[in-house]
């Protein structure tokens, strides 16, 4: 049967009366499988005496049904009855659902009952028996308010004492950035550090993160109510402490599984039980939060709490205004070009072959200052781009949009800092020429004693390179990303 047929039969069933709550779903399920919403919309509004009256029926599976229906097609006309019946519904379950739908339009009209209405909940005292249906209409009257009134955020305080920190990193180079941080210990995705000083922490550059860990060793199951009530408690300690004021916190919940396993649920009802448990201090708000409850999983089902606070105002990239799909995380640039420090030169004209958007010089030139830096990429958005983040840093930076390989220069450069090219569709014959060509042009351009430090996935070719040229020599040769095999080379170049 084709879709249009499926709809037609399903929608032809509902006018009948026939199996009315099962037809509802199944005309939900085909919209959320690409259906044709035009046509269904279309004959809701043919009948909409008829699917108006389903906000009516006895059974409460039906009114939610219907009223998710007209969320899911955006059905302007609703509006009115969806409030009128939301503040009929009796049944707890289904109060949500008219919330959800009156989300998906122009509520505006409802703004001052709906507020008030949330307060109301807010004071209420609930029975424990109701706290999660009435969780879950808490939610999705936050939801609509938030769109239109936004969030009220609060001001992170830098100068709180005993702070317990975690520095996320790239897992091979967890013990370069630990000797970086006083009182650093090594964690299994990072740096977990005691600090009474956070300022300094935002100057280094090298660690991906700072989160804040709930305790140092707790781990949870997402699915446990105790648990739940722990990290609640802890949550709203840790937002109070570093913010110093009471009032509501939005967040949301980043959880992953190694496994690739769906969390998805099991996260929505954590995501209920920490609002309830909170008693209002937390409001779940995925689109536009304050803090993110980030767990981090440690082996099967069991995950290792932090928190992230937008409101912290990491700074130290500000200035990738711009960035590409194919663009290198600056944190990954400053940890590649600070291993590299021993070896680069205050005041050296620096060239980035391959810029992108041009992260690696500005890293550079921040670590050790730089003489003249050109920056050079085939892709004229990139370059674009690389202009404008470069502005924001505050850098001085020539970059031009050429083929490396047809770019010539009056200036002979003392380092080359590059992120070579990915493979992507490339075969591996096209790489070893590429590189060929890269180890043939790349003397045209450097001085008779250079540098080239070199971020690549295709170690063997650079390593077959330097046996065919004597004019190069490997000083450095660290792993950076074990799984995908990422090298940080450090070549040195006499001619």
């Amino acid at each position: 049967m084709s879709q249009v047929n499926e709809s037609e039969k399903i929608i032809a069933d509902l006018l009948d009366g026939q199996d009315v709550r099962e037809n509802l779903s199944a005309l939900r399920q085909y919209l959320r499988d690409g259906g044709n919403a035009k046509f269904v919309t279309n004959q809701v509004k043919k009948n909409e005496d008829t699917f108006f009256a389903f906000l009516e029926d006895e059974d409460p599976k039906v009114r939610k049904n219907s009223a998710l229906l007209f969320g899911d097609l955006k059905y302007q006309n609703a509006a009115e009855a969806l409030y009128l019946y939301y503040e009929r519904e009796e049944t707890l379950f289904a109060r949500s659902a008219y919330l959800d739908a009156l989300s998906q339009m122009d509520a505006l009209t409802f703004l001052p009952d709906l507020r008030q209405r949330r307060e109301d909940l807010l004071a209420a005292d609930v029975p424990a028996d109701e706290k999660k249906h009435v969780q879950e209409e808490l939610e999705a009257l936050s939801q609509i308010l938030i769109r239109y009134d936004g969030i009220e955020t609060h001001e992170f305080d830098l100068h709180q004492k005993d702070n317990l920190v975690l520095l996320t990193t790239i897992p091979s180079q967890r013990k370069f950035v630990c000797d970086m941080i006083d009182g650093g210990v090594m964690h299994p995705v990072g740096v977990l550090a005691r600090t009474d000083d956070l300022p300094s922490l935002l100057l280094v550059r090298t660690y991906r993160e700072i989160l804040f860990p709930l305790s140092e060793k707790t781990v949870i199951d997402i699915d446990s109510e105790e648990h739940a009530a722990r990290v609640a408690e802890r949550m709203v300690r840790l937002c109070r402490k570093y913010h110093g004021e009471d009032g509501c916190f939005y967040f949301r919940i980043d959880c992953r599984s190694r496994e690739g396993e769906d969390v998805g649920d099991s996260v929505h009802r954590l995501a209920i039980r920490l609002a309830q448990e909170s008693g209002g201090a937390l409001i779940n708000s995925p689109g536009d939060y304050e803090v993110q409850l980030r767990l981090i999983e440690t082996k099967p089902g069991k995950f290792f709490p932090c928190l992230n606070f937008k409101t912290l105002g990491d700074n130290r990239f500000a200035y990738r205004k711009k960035v590409t799909s194919a663009s290198m995380n600056p944190s990954t640039a400053a940890l590649l070009v600070e291993l590299a420090r021993p070896y680069l030169k205050e005041g050296a004209k620096v060239l980035d072959p391959f810029c992108g958007v041009g992260t690696m010089l500005i890293e550079r030139d921040i670590a050790v200052f730089a003489g003249d830096m050109y920056g050079v990429d085939i892709f004229g958005d990139a370059i674009k781009k690389a202009r404008l983040n470069a502005s924001a840093a505050g850098e001085q930076i020539n970059f031009i949009t050429k083929n490396f390989f047809e770019f010539k220069c009056k200036h002979k450069f003392d380092e080359i800092v590059t992120d070579m090219p990915y493979g992507g569709k490339k075969t591996k014959e096209e790489m070893d020429a590429l590189y060929a060509d890269f180890f043939e042009y790349a003397p045209t351009l450097l001085a008779d004693e250079a540098t080239i430090v070199m971020y690549t996935s295709e170690m063997a070719f650079v390593k077959k390179q330097i046996r065919l040229h004597s004019q190069y020599s490997l000083l450095v040769e660290e792993c950076i990303k074990e799984r995908t095999g990422f090298y940080l080379m450090v070549m040195g170049y006499r001619a």
